[in-house]
């Protein structure tokens, strides 16, 4: 099983406590994913802020229209500086997501930290390269131009 890690970071010139509200929120993680994904929360809502134990349930067509059901939890919880999720059943052998915000001149710099892994070991690998990777990229970089249309840009 070969692990796989993406970084990504954007300034957004908002306060700490504006970044961590919005983004803290499993409410808002459809508006910053691609529409096409079309990601819905099953079941109720959860709380308007995220808290260490909170397992969130997502539907989601990742690739075509193919559904996929994600299970997460929120797994560490430092406000405002960091939180994390993992993967509890899914698409992924494991999954891990790292949330990072830092306070900059003007704003707040915030990194996502991705640690992956695919199952079914060389098969998993080759859609990993021809697929997944790619669409990963795709996927957080139309997350930094909503963020940017949303919180503002530096």
């Amino acid at each position: 099983m070969a692990s796989h890690s993406l970084i990504f970071t954007q300034k957004i010139p908002v306060s700490s406590d504006t970044a961590w509200t919005f983004f803290s929120s499993p409410a808002n993680l459809a508006r910053i994913t691609p529409p096409e994904m079309m990601v819905r929360m099953a079941g109720e809502l959860p709380a308007s802020e995220i808290y260490p134990g909170m397992v969130i349930w997502y539907t989601l067509y990742p690739f075509m229209l193919l559904p996929v059901r994600w299970e997460t939890e929120i797994t560490a919880v430092d406000r405002p500086n960091f939180f994390e999720d993992r993967q509890k059943s899914g698409p992924y052998e494991f999954w891990v997501h790292q949330h990072r915000f830092r306070e900059i001149d003007g704003g707040v710099e915030m990194t996502d930290h991705l640690e992956y892994s695919l199952p079914m070991e060389y098969f998993g690998e080759l859609v990993n390269t021809l697929i997944v990777s790619r669409r990963l990229e795709e996927v957080f970089e139309y997350r930094r131009k909503k963020i940017a249309e949303i919180l503002g840009s530096f």
